[in-house]
């Protein structure tokens, strides 16, 4: 495949925007669509609406070079990427309503030799139920497009790096399908490139994320235990780590983002009796952020009872990770929220240093907000908040190892 092609990128968040603005900066004409007016009248100026390192000059770059461009409609293309959300239901069932809606969306657009191609993150199963979708719409498209299922493994804050560098799964539908996926990435990304079908492409995204979570939940339940016994958790898990063979993760006061505090359910949800290990973790991680809400109030009471005055709490961080402004699934907001709750007469300072404001909390300056509370509780390892001392007198509730 060469570069003398046009691509159309159904969605342009966190990662549909930097995929888009990678594959354009290869010379490559892309047009991207979202519903959000806002994030396309942004990107058509050559801004970003995103907190990601480098981005914004790809961005800047590739509109002014008239190959990336943003609309609320999907244009005609050889290629079509989705990146659009894969929430949960209430019930933790997986909603891949956005999936198929971008799908309807591009089916009156195929023609003979398209190639469709499926990052979001799905259920097993999402990308031949797209196949079905658009042969029972369009009968003779069958067998003369290429579908395929290509899931992205980056890190917020290192994506446009990883875009590149990072190995990728891809599975179609067919080999001929896996093949032409193979041959679209090929432009721009230099990891390896792993062929297999769409149904283990599906479940492989699935099983990272999976895997990542129940390691998670078992360093989560070594501070649970630790807080019970008296035993510093980061001590702990530095000596245990000297072991050759372990290598236990860091404790936080959850887990969250887009994709590991999500991504285990989809699993679940389609295999309960299967899945017992990966539906305990999910349990374990969601607990680890009610348990630490619950020690937040115990603080403030026993402060009050002690100095016969409500304390000035400060919330440091609400990001889902560290360094970052992306709050989706965050723990640290959800414990917010629980603190928020409870207060009555508290003065209550929350702090994300990456973001400007928030539609719930009134975000304050990291320094100003530890320099006036009584009580510091340290929810996300922000690179600001390692500078900051301890001081005599304050309550630190550290609960993600800045003071470890």
């Amino acid at each position: 495949m060469n570069k003398n092609i046009s691509v159309s990128t159904i969605g342009l968040g966190y990662i549909g925007l930097p995929t888009s603005a990678l594959v354009a900066s290869g010379g490559i004409k892309v047009n991207g669509m979202d519903v959000n007016t806002f994030v396309v009248e942004t990107i058509n100026k050559g801004k970003v609406h995103i907190v990601e390192p480098d981005l914004n000059k790809y961005v800047k770059e590739a509109v002014e070079k008239g190959l990336l461009s943003a609309d609320t409609e999907v244009k005609e293309a050889d290629v079509y990427l989705i990146v659009v959300p894969t929430p949960f239901k209430g019930n933790h069932e997986p909603d891949i309503s956005f999936v198929e809606s971008a799908t309807r969306n591009v089916i009156p657009l195929l023609k003979e030799g398209d190639l469709f191609i499926i990052e979001s993150t799905s259920p097993i199963g999402t990308t031949e139920k797209m196949r079905d979708l658009i042969y029972t719409s369009r009968p003779e498209l069958k067998n003369r497009i290429y579908l395929a299922y290509c899931p992205e493994r980056v890190l917020p804050g290192n994506v446009m790096y990883e875009l590149v560098q990072n190995d990728r799964v891809i599975g179609g539908i067919d080999s001929l399908s896996t093949t032409k996926a193979i041959e679209f990435y090929k432009l721009f990304v230099q990891g390896q490139l792993h062929a297999t079908n769409a149904r283990t492409a599906e479940m492989c995204k699935l099983t990272e994320n999976a895997s990542r979570d129940v390691q998670i939940a078992f360093a989560n339940e070594l501070s649970l235990i630790c807080d019970k016994a008296n035993i510093n958790v980061w001590e702990l898990i530095e000596l245990a780590n000297k072991h050759p063979r372990v290598n236990i993760l860091q404790p936080g006061c959850g887990v969250g983002g887009h994709c590991i505090a999500v991504d285990p359910y989809f699993i679940v949800s389609d295999y309960p009796r299967e899945s017992q290990m990966i539906g305990k973790a999910r349990e374990t991680n969601n607990y680890k952020a009610f348990w630490v809400a619950e020690k937040i109030q115990n603080a403030m009471l026993n402060f009050k009872l002690k100095n016969g005055r409500s304390a000035a709490l400060a919330i440091m961080g609400l990001a889902f990770k560290p360094n970052i402004d992306d709050l989706r699934e965050s723990p640290a907001k959800y414990i917010a929220q629980k603190v928020l709750q409870s207060t009555n007469d508290e003065q209550v300072f929350f702090v994300e240093p990456n973001i400007e404001d928030h539609q719930i909390f009134k975000i304050s300056p990291y320094k100003e907000a530890y320099d006036k509370c009584d009580i510091a509780v340290f929810l996300v390892a922000h690179n600001e908040f390692k500078d900051l001392a301890q001081v005599e007198g304050k309550t630190i509730m550290d609960f993600c190892g800045v003071f470890k």
